[in-house]
């Protein structure tokens, strides 16, 4: 039986819904699209596109590191953005977080709205363990 266990972590912030921050299952951790939030406030961190990406990666290593995981074995992101202009910088932000032999594959979407305001949000599947 394949064991499915939530994580989570005090240095993102706290799921805005119903969902988990991030579920673990077997050797993969799916790690819920991560808005550009401050972990301690729970606001929104910068009004430039770069600032809120870079929060994004942020969290989003916040959570791969509480499931024993790192940026570095990510396997597939999802990148949405308000605005698909912003595609070039939020890609500079990335390209200085993801810089391995292996890149992870990737799809970016323009969307209508994000909650809170932000321009980005980011999701990440990544691998676990040894």
């Amino acid at each position: 039986m394949t064991i499915i266990s939530t994580v989570t972590s005090p240095e993102a912030p706290a799921a805005i819904g119903a969902y988990s921050q991030a579920v673990r299952t077997g050797e993969l951790v799916f790690v819920s699209g991560q808005l550009p939030l401050d972990p301690a406030t729970g606001e929104l961190v910068g009004a430039d596109v770069r600032a809120q990406a870079a929060q994004s990666l942020s969290n989003g290593a916040a959570i791969l590191a509480a499931a024993g995981s790192s940026m570095d074995r990510v396997v597939k992101t999802t990148i949405l953005l308000t605005d698909i202009a912003d595609f070039a910088a939020v890609n500079e932000v990335y390209g200085e977080r993801f810089t391995g032999a292996v890149l992870p594959a990737r799809a970016a979407y323009q969307v209508a709205a994000l909650p809170r305001g932000a321009k980005v949000e980011i999701e990440f599947i990544a691998v676990c363990g040894d």
